[in-house]
């Protein structure tokens, strides 16, 4: 289960940029999945459920956006959100598309005391 590394590397990232900004509490931590991320967010929010005690995210709440698919057509020049995982483009149904988000994990905030 890589989910238990992410949520490690996530905590240690959380209390590097706690120390950097003289916190010593976090109350609130924002990332966001897309679907192809390959991140399982039912066992991303176990795994951080089970590591954050005795960390500065202790009581730290954990939100997590899903982000659908994203893609740039290539053949008329359209930005389209998918709601299935058909890489089609839904206005010209060209299949000359490029991913432009939903494959990453990021942490987009930090609440911090």
């Amino acid at each position: 289960m890589h989910e238990y590394s992410i949520v490690q590397s996530l905590l240690d990232s959380c209390e590097e940029h706690a120390k950097q900004n003289e916190s010593s509490k976090v109350t609130k931590v924002i990332v966001k999945i897309g679907v192809l991320s390959g991140v399982e967010p039912d066992l991303l929010q176990t795994a951080f459920d089970t590591f954050k005690e005795k960390t500065v995210c202790d009581n730290a709440q954990f939100i997590i956006n899903h982000q659908k698919v994203v893609i740039h057509c290539l053949s008329c020049d359209e930005e389209s959100v998918l709601e299935k995982n058909e890489f089609l483009c839904p206005k010209c149904k060209s299949n000359q598309v490029k991913v432009i988000d939903g494959e990453d994990m990021f942490l987009m905030s930090l609440e911090m005391e």
